[in-house]
């Protein structure tokens, strides 16, 4: 039985309830892509724009997992750069550099074509938490500027934080004004009715419970099946499929995200004076911004044994108020939680178990941009393209060899040393 949207402010306000059916019986496709989030519904996309006949199966309902609760915000680039870059040498930061906002790029011309409304907005920054932060951020900014890419970014120093921030709490920023925020569940939900019109039969409650590949790839479920000359493993369903390069490489964590009532004019503009989304520099991050209609959307501190707070209020008020004093007495409205997935060197997992099996995965909070970057390449690679693919899938991730549960207790220690760390 499919779940239905955790009760969040996006569900709260989505403008799309379309319902897509069952799948039932068999049918013949291109291309089946597995999972109803960002991932899947970009492939989706991308793939019938070019002509592909496309099948999508989620097991709930589109948007249902991360891509339906995250914090909405769009960061250039990708998760885990520096493993990237160690791995990959100088080819590996020309692909960053290339890629860095392929996904704002993508998403932004498909809110235009296809009159996606969901609150995209430009502007977003990465405070410095700590003073020797800074010279990470500026380290970072050099380098954006070295790849030709510095027109629309700025440091900020700590004497005009207030320009930007109506907090004490930080030592500087990194601020891109080509990144930004988003309603992600009205997005997602704008993509799959695009890609409906397009031909992409999309179907809800149907998880798939059996997936072969060889030179006749299926895909059941149990009231049907779909025959495909390839298979997407979209987002994190390796709980399912895990074997081979996937077992033991990604791991759930939990994240939480609180929204206030309304602020005033006056109250949104001295929290956030410029409207950017933000996040600070810690390992164990805040994450926040202002909705269209002008609440705090909280979020953070990750939760890596898994073990969900008794109460997301309660829990994420105090440092919400920590950061910005002025917001105590406004009431919390929202309050939400849910799963995402962690991937040990940060980089996102993008590859295929077998030739006609192909895998994206493991965005570690960097989904919005990152998924529609990896849902490019890996339709390229299925028309033929493997230049980025091949790249990708030469990362090496580390892969855990024990179970589930022990994995996530091994993680939870080793994001202790971080969160202390972060304290220090």
């Amino acid at each position: 039985m499919a779940e239905s949207h955790t009760s969040s402010y996006y569900a709260a306000t989505r403008n799309d309830h379309t319902s897509y059916p069952q799948l039932q019986g068999t049918l013949a496709a291109d291309v089946c892509v597995i999972g109803g989030g960002f991932s899947g519904v970009a492939t989706a996309l991308t793939l019938a724009e070019r002509g592909y006949q496309v099948v999508l199966l989620e097991a709930n309902r589109i948007g249902w997992g991360a891509s339906g609760r995250n914090g909405g915000q769009i960061i250039a680039g990708l998760s885990g750069e520096q493993a990237i870059k160690k791995q990959l040498g100088r080819d590996g930061r020309k692909l960053l550099a290339d890629i860095r906002y392929r996904g704002n790029e993508i998403i932004a011309s498909r809110v235009m074509k296809y009159d996606i409304k969901c609150d995209i907005k430009s502007g977003w920054m990465e405070v410095a938490a700590r003073e020797k932060h800074m010279n990470g951020l500026r380290a970072h900014y050099q380098e954006c500027v070295e790849d030709g890419q510095g027109e629309h970014l700025e440091l900020v120093e700590k004497r005009d934080m207030p320009n930007v921030i109506g907090s004490s709490l930080y030592h500087g920023a990194f601020v891109d004004r080509k990144s930004g925020h988003v309603h992600p569940l009205n997005l997602v939900l704008g993509e799959a009715r695009a890609a409906a019109s397009l031909g992409v039969q999309i179907f809800e409650d149907s998880s798939v419970v059996e997936m072969v590949g060889g030179a006749k790839p299926y895909a059941r479920t149990d009231q049907g099946r779909v025959d495909a000359k390839f298979i997407v493993l979209a987002g994190d369903t390796d709980h399912k499929f895990g074997r081979g390069r996937l077992r033991g490489q990604l791991f759930p964590t939990g994240s939480y995200i609180i929204a206030t009532e309304p602020l005033s004019d006056n109250m949104a503009k001295d929290v956030l004076p410029q409207d950017f989304a933000v996040a600070d520099s810690n390992m164990i991050l805040d994450y926040y911004r202002l909705t269209a209609d002008k609440r705090m959307l909280f979020g953070g501190r990750c939760n890596y044994s898994n073990r969900d707070p008794r109460n997301l209020p309660a829990t994420m008020t105090p440092r919400m108020i920590e950061v910005f004093p002025q917001l105590k007495g406004v009431n919390v409205a929202y309050a939400w939680g849910g799963r995402i997935g962690i991937v040990l060197n940060r980089s996102p997992s993008i590859g295929r178990i077998e030739d006609t099996i192909y895998y994206m995965q493991g965005y570690c909070g960097h989904g919005v941009n990152a998924t529609h970057i990896a849902a490019e390449i890996v339709s390229d690679a299925i028309c033929g393209d493997t230049q980025k693919f091949d790249m990708f899938n030469a990362i090496r991730h580390w892969q855990i060899p024990v179970n589930r549960w022990a994995g996530n207790q091994m993680l939870a220690l080793g994001m202790l040393y971080y969160r202390v760390k972060d304290k220090l």
